[in-house]
Order: C-alpha cells, then sequence, then structure tokens
C-alpha cells in the first residue's frame, strides 16, 4: 500500500514545505485540501496548476487526490452542485490526480431516500465529465451517510466507474459499522481510505496514530487480507481542531506505526 496524508493537518502550509514533509518523512503522496484559504484551489489559473503539477513531480510525490466540499445530496438545485464539482474534475485533470473527493451532505429535512436519489442523478451526470478527464469522484464515508452501506446506496445506484467511495474509518466507527461489513459494502467502488485516530467518540480530537480508539488494526487487517493494495492517507484534522498537536512530528511514526499494522497482517 501508499501512504499519503492530507493537508487539512497542515492547514496553509506553502507547497514547497508541504512536499519537503512527504519526502522528509517517507510518504509517497499528498491529499490537497481545495479550499480558497489552501494553495491548491479551483481559482487557480492556466500556469499555476502547471507550477504546482511540475513541483510534485520534481518532488516525487504523488497528488492522490482533490478534497473539495460540495455536498451532492443537499436540498437545492442541481446547477450550483454540478458547476462546483465541474471545477474541481478540471482541478484534479489539470493537477494529474486521480481522484476527486466529496460529501454526501444530505440534509436533516430530507428523507433517507430523496438524498440518495439526488445525490445519484447529479453524481450520474457528473460522471460524464469525470470520465473525459480521467478522474474519479469519490463519496465519502460522511455526515448523512456516515457507513458503507449508507455510501454504497448512492454509487451503486450511479453504476458508472468514475464514481467511488472513500472509506473515511472515523465515521464507519461512529456509524457502528465494523471494518469487516464495511469493507464488503464498499470494494466494488473503493478508491482509497482515509485513516485517523481519536480519544473516543464524545471527544474527536485528532491524535497521532496508534495512540487513540479506532480499530486500525482491525481495518489494515481486513484490507490486506482482501488484497486490496491502494492509497492510505492520514487526514488529521488540526484545521478544526486548534488545540490539537502539531503533525509534521507525527508524521514518520505514523507511518512506521502503518507499516508494523500491515506487516503484522501479513
Amino acid at each position: 500500500m501508499k501512504f499519503a496524508f492530507s493537508t487539512l493537518g497542515v492547514p496553509g502550509l506553502p507547497l514547497p514545505d508541504v512536499l519537503r514533509l512527504a519526502t522528509d518523512n517517507g510518504y509517497h503522496g499528498v491529499e490537497l485540501r481545495a479550499h480558497p484559504e489552501e494553495p491548491v484551489h479551483p481559482g487557480l489559473g492556466a500556469l499555476e496548476r502547471a507550477d504546482v503539477a511540475a513541483a510534485f513531480q520534481a518532488a516525487g510525490v504523488e497528488i492522490l487526490g482533490v478534497a473539495g466540499y460540495v455536498r451532492v445530496a443537499e436540498p437545492g438545485d442541481d446547477g450550483p452542485v454540478l458547476a462546483e464539482l465541474a471545477a474541481l474534475v478540471a482541478l484534479a485533470r489539470d493537477l494529474g490526480a486521480p481522484f476527486v473527493r466529496v460529501f454526501p451532505g444530505g440534509g436533516t429535512e430530507q428523507s433517507a431516500d430523496d438524498a440518495d436519489e439526488i445525490a445519484a442523478r447529479r453524481l450520474g451526470t457528473a460522471a460524464r465529465g469525470a470520465a473525459d478527464a480521467g478522474v474519479r469522484i469519490l463519496v465519502e464515508t460522511h455526515d448523512s451517510h456516515p457507513t458503507g452501506a449508507d455510501v454504497t446506496r448512492v454509487v451503486g445506484t450511479v453504476g458508472h466507474r468514475q464514481v467511488g467511495a472513500l472509506w473515511d474509518v472515523l465515521h464507519t466507527w461512529l456509524g457502528g459499522e465494523s471494518p469487516t461489513d464495511t469493507f464488503a459494502a464498499l470494494s466494488p467502488y473503493l478508491g482509497y481510505v482515509q485513516v485517523k485516530d481519536v480519544s473516543s467518540a464524545d471527544d474527536t480530537t485528532p491524535l497521532a496514530l496508534g495512540t487513540g480508539t479506532l480499530p486500525l488494526a482491525e481495518c489494515l487487517e481486513v484490507l490486506s487480507s482482501e488484497g486490496w493494495e491502494g492509497w492510505l492517507c492520514w487526514e488529521y484534522e488540526k484545521r478544526w481542531y486548534a488545540d490539537a498537536a502539531p503533525l509534521p512530528p507525527a508524521l514518520a511514526p505514523g507511518r512506521e506505526y502503518l507499516t508494523r499494522l500491515l506487516s503484522r497482517a501479513g
């Protein structure tokens, strides 16, 4: 498996420093948080995008994906959602990133069926542009659709290879789904896996990998036993938890911890 980390853990850090962290700590790739407060976002021009892609290539670091904030099931008109999705897909294409991350984002006033239908319709429309761009749109296990079973209802309905799933191990755990059941649901659609650690369901402040309560060993055991050889991306949510410890000193120990778990899993 390959290891990546998300720039959510180092908010606003200039790209040369992000690349230095990746190369110094043995990470193969980086998931780029695509937000206007970050160095990389859909507002970048063509030359800036080319410069970003060239910098990653020169450093020998892959851009795993563009982490957007589109909520594909949210109530309202399709137009703004599809436009934001298209902008993220175009950014990923120009950077050479294989994936775009989106959230389900169903509203509390919606039924599950309505949220599923809206999300599947929009993703089915967006899939055509994603196919032309060579990019996969991944729906993260999150918010209104926290489990693999929830996300599978949407991506399975879409039925397009350019629409898949992103397994966030925190949210499937909070949703009460076992790693075995999550993988069984998501395996036909799985793009990559976000790993993290927290102390409890009531305190989701990010912790160094292996110091909290998430079933990371079980997750990696399932992935390894099933022969899955994709990406593990450490999403350390420093942006939302100002008091969390800095990520950079934990990057090398985190990679070493994941490596040990994979070795034990065989």
